[in-house]
């Protein structure tokens, strides 16, 4: 109750202070007919990761940014997300503008055009700024350019360019950042890797890191401690506890187009939709029915029939989004971020309900809580509120089934706002959302997705 009633005290002041849309930074502009997209924040900004200036508790969603984008953008490719399903969107998608957001510990970033912006805390070098301050607002990073995904971890960052190339900085304990050596980087430094091709997917967590390349091979690199996170079994390097440098997951007897990295567990997914996963197991990460772990890479049995379009991972839970719209979750639930009114651990995967009247097209999982996004654009969260990081002022500690995020403008109270991607932090989170809804918005919404859209045989069992 006492954590009920602070909340609540601060909104008032939260309410009158956050600034109008007029205030809000204009950080990207077309020269073509645009569309207004806003960044916005919520949680405990502590360490300056919300981007509002100053050291802050946000009870709702508030704008960061406006950014001016032509109609045609995309966003940027989307860790654990099945890439396009053919040469022609692939080719679509690297010629529009791509924006995209993501969350680490306690640092966001934001990416537009090639180009991002960095902000929360600074340790470690974690911003890649060439120093250890914190930024308490968006800074472009002038270090690396042509950018097409950034994965902020615990205290590290890496990116991935256009051309295939990782770049990782920060805190360089437990070989984090990949360069051989332990310790910390203050700027974007290239990854070299002994992977043929090109990288075209990346995913990290806390302290370890893995890579996608174009034909299938996943490696990792990073902490593991004898849970088998890296899937590379006894003989992965020098290091007790750690590999420095990436090394191929040899194990996994297909090939893979995305990932996801949890706590200290990983997970892949086939081009067909299928899932495989290792690592440590004690609250029933894995799916798997029991508390086995393993460096050895298996699929979970009881989702081998469902097409799996999307991961997510938190600390000891992960999510997986089918074809059909539908949320699976399980592992660890002690927080309520399993979704399904308890805060039971959950062995296998199991539908959550209270989305199933819903067709859900993106998900992200933080360190304890949940997200999903809708195809009306509909946010919701549900999971660990203790730093008000679900959105949604009033909520108990622990909020056990998702619960709808609403948007506030000073002008007209509560207006739906249609929101098109969300990342969630450890005690922050942030999306961003459309605020040029119009008659149009759906034909252009669906154009959009259209490159995130991967065929299946459900799919197109119902075209039939």
């Amino acid at each position: 109750m006492a954590h009920r009633i602070r909340c609540s005290s601060l909104a008032r002041y939260f309410s009158s202070a956050s600034s109008s849309s007029s205030k809000v930074p204009l950080l990207w502009k077309t020269e073509e007919e645009s569309t207004t997209v806003q960044l916005m924040s919520w949680g405990r900004g502590a360490s300056g990761q919300l981007g509002g200036g100053i050291e802050e508790i946000r009870l709702y969603p508030t704008p960061v940014a406006s950014l001016a984008l032509p109609s045609s953008f995309q966003l940027s490719p989307i860790p654990g997300r099945l890439p396009p399903s053919d040469a022609s969107d692939f080719k679509a998608s690297q010629s529009s503008v791509e924006v995209g957001i993501s969350c680490g510990l306690f640092h966001s970033s934001l990416l537009v055009n090639g180009n991002f912006w960095m902000w929360g805390k600074g340790e470690g070098g974690r911003l890649g700024f060439g120093h250890e301050n914190p930024a308490f607002v968006p800074t472009l990073n002038p270090n690396l350019d042509n950018v097409r995904s950034i994965a902020p971890g615990g205290l590290h960052s890496v990116a991935l360019t256009a051309l295939g190339e990782v770049f990782t900085w920060g805190y360089g304990g437990f070989g984090a950042l990949g360069h051989s050596v332990y310790h910390r980087e203050l700027l974007p430094r290239q990854v070299k890797g002994d992977w043929n091709g090109r990288i075209c997917q990346i995913a990290t967590s806390g302290a370890h890191t893995a890579a996608v390349t174009d034909s299938g091979e996943l490696y990792t690199w990073g902490r593991d401690e004898g849970d088998g996170r890296l899937g590379l079994g006894s003989g992965r390097g020098p290091n007790e506890g750690a590999l420095s440098v990436p090394s191929k997951v040899k194990a996994l007897p297909v090939p893979v187009v995305a990932v996801s990295c949890g706590g200290f567990f990983t997970m892949a997914l086939t081009k067909e939709g299928q899932l495989w996963n290792w690592g440590a197991n004690s609250n029933y990460e894995l799916g798997r029915g029991d508390k086995i772990g393993g460096w050895k890479p298996q699929p979970i049995p009881s989702l081998q029939d469902i097409h799996v379009i999307q991961i997510a991972s938190g600390g000891y839970h992960s999510l997986a989004l089918t074809d059909e719209g539908k949320v699976l979750s399980w592992g660890h639930g002690g927080q309520g971020q399993l979704g399904h009114s308890s805060i039971q651990n959950l062995k296998v995967p199991m539908v959550i309900e209270s989305l199933a009247k819903e067709r859900i097209v993106y998900i992200a999982c933080g360190g304890s809580s949940s997200a999903a996004i809708s195809d009306k654009g509909k946010l919701y969260m549900w999971g660990n509120a203790r730093d008000c990081q679900l959105g949604v002022p009033g909520l108990p500690e622990v909020q056990s089934s998702p619960i709808e995020v609403k948007f506030l403008i000073e002008d007209d109270g509560v207006h739906p706002h249609h929101v098109l991607s969300v990342a969630v932090g450890a005690s922050h989170a942030m999306c961003l959302v459309s605020i040029s809804v119009d008659e149009h918005w759906d034909v252009r919404s669906t154009l959009k997705q259209k490159i995130w859209e991967t065929k299946s045989p459900t799919l197109e069992r119902q075209k039939a």
